[in-house]
């Protein structure tokens, strides 16, 4: 099923929403309204309701939304019925968290792959997979891999993007903290945990912050005299 062009912010907060619903599932719950589900999640009702108006009505006034039905509904808008095959690029240390995390499964997501371009990995086992070589990006071709991740230093990330492509993944995560080019074919998503974590300090105003504001208006309520 196709759906009208909907807004990026609508997509990124449907995966919360299916994580919420889902823990709702595990608790055997199975219907919710709008007000309870945001409070679950942490989101705003209306913000709830106006982003699933947009797959039609999925809810019942006075009832709210069947819980099973809901997840069946989002997991076809974000296109995870049929479950992906993933392919991971870089073994290092940020890769090799990501092959052995375990939360990938629960969305439909199998890391089937994972390439590298150090001598040392390439052969050896990790996380039930063989390592190959990265000069190998087209094998890929023959395990119907759609999606793929890259977690390699950014110099290297524009040529490991262009082999994906290649092999034809048509959907990348991007780790390596630089700006790729990818047809407009391929969806790329980056993120930079870094920059992500610049952000916080911005709702932390420091210490050192703290006194000199506290100083200031020590001197303004005195009149600036010592």
């Amino acid at each position: 099923m196709r759906y009208r062009k909907i807004p990026d912010e609508t997509v990124r907060r449907l995966p919360v929403y299916l994580r919420g619903i889902r823990l709702l599932s595990a608790q055997g719950q199975d219907s919710i309204c709008s007000k309870a589900l945001a409070d679950f999640i942490g989101v705003n009702a209306w913000q709830i309701r106006k982003d699933l108006s947009y797959f039609g009505e999925l809810g019942k006034p006075g009832v709210g939304y069947a819980v099973s039905k809901l997840e069946r509904q989002i997991r076809k808008v974000l296109n995870l019925e049929g479950g992906h095959n993933v392919v991971l690029v870089g073994v290092g240390n940020l890769g090799s968290a990501v092959l052995a995390f375990g939360g990938f499964a629960q969305y439909g997501f199998n890391i089937v792959a994972a390439f590298d371009s150090d001598p040392r990995k390439i052969g050896k086992k990790k996380c039930h997979l063989i390592i190959e070589d990265v000069t190998k990006l087209s094998r890929l071709k023959t395990k119907d891999v759609d999606l793929g991740i890259i977690a390699v230093p950014g110099e290297a990330a524009q040529e490991i993007a262009d082999g994906l492509v290649s092999a034809g993944v048509r959907g990348i995560l991007n780790f390596a903290p630089v700006r790729i080019n990818v047809p407009k074919k391929v969806k790329i998503i980056t993120i930079d945990i870094a920059m992500v974590l610049a952000r916080l300090p911005y709702y932390i105003p420091s210490a050192k912050n703290n006194s000199s504001n506290d100083v200031g208006i020590a001197a303004t309520a005195n009149g600036g005299r010592d």
